[in-house]
């Protein structure tokens, strides 16, 4: 990862005259959080994550926050105008004037067609990344996982084992299965990415040009970056967004 890392950091993109709001979509077990740092490291602009804030107004115990706990407690959703407040306040601080990263936003068709009038109203462009892999390959990929219980290093049966199957080679412990990487669990996860998504990947390959689609089915996530790299290059070079 770090060599990943380091051929990042070499090939810096070009000041961006334009902001701009990176979309990016990918089932559990794509890889999304390492190619959002990065693309945090590449184009840097900062990632906005709405978890994240949600988090933190509850770590704070404010207004917002007890909202939000209340909200849980009844076993509802926060409202779309809280989450479209959060994010509008974040995207407004000075870190984000050349562009963000969203980050578990926008999650209705709704929540969309807010942004994207707040985006059209600020001057900004949005780019749309859906990271796709085949749905045997998550599976394989998050079903496979072990961790040591001792000190929490990740292996994978196929992707990176240990040097003797099922033992931490730092610790010499019995590796797990967590139970979130669980095969039904994983399917389950799977479903529901599926139901909330899809909605949103056709709201925005309906009104807009800025969807790219990456195959991120590749086991190196290096090159899986070097793809989206040439495909935003794209976007950029063809007056979608000015970088």
């Amino acid at each position: 990862m770090a060599g990943a890392a380091a051929s990042v950091s070499e090939e810096p993109v070009s000041e961006i005259t334009k902001p701009i709001a990176i979309i990016l979509f990918g089932s559990p077990g794509s890889g999304k959080g390492t190619q959002s740092k990065y693309l945090v490291e590449w184009l840097k602009i900062p990632q906005i994550s709405t978890g994240d804030m949600l988090r933190e107004h509850i770590r704070q115990g404010d207004a917002i926050g007890l909202a939000i706990m209340d909200r849980m407690r009844a076993g509802s959703l926060v409202s779309d105008e809280l989450v479209n407040q959060l994010v509008f306040e974040r995207i407004s601080q000075p870190d984000a004037n050349k562009g963000f990263i969203l980050d578990g936003y926008p999650r209705t068709p709704a929540q969309a067609e807010e942004m994207m009038r707040l985006l059209a109203a600020r001057g900004a462009g949005e780019v749309v990344i859906h990271l796709v892999v085949d749905y045997n390959i998550i599976i394989s990929r998050m079903s496979g996982r072990r961790v040591c219980p001792v000190c929490g290093t990740l292996y994978n049966a196929v992707s990176r084992p240990p040097k003797v199957e099922g033992i931490c080679d730092l610790e010499g412990a019995t590796l797990v299965i967590r139970d979130d990487d669980r095969e039904d669990v994983v399917r389950e996860r799977l479903a529901q990415y599926e139901r909330q998504t899809r909605p949103l990947i056709e709201f925005f390959r309906a009104t807009s040009d800025r969807l790219i689609e990456v195959d991120a089915s590749q086991e190196k996530p290096d090159a899986v970056f070097e793809r989206i790299k040439r495909e935003l290059r794209g976007a950029l070079g063809n007056g979608r967004v000015s970088a």
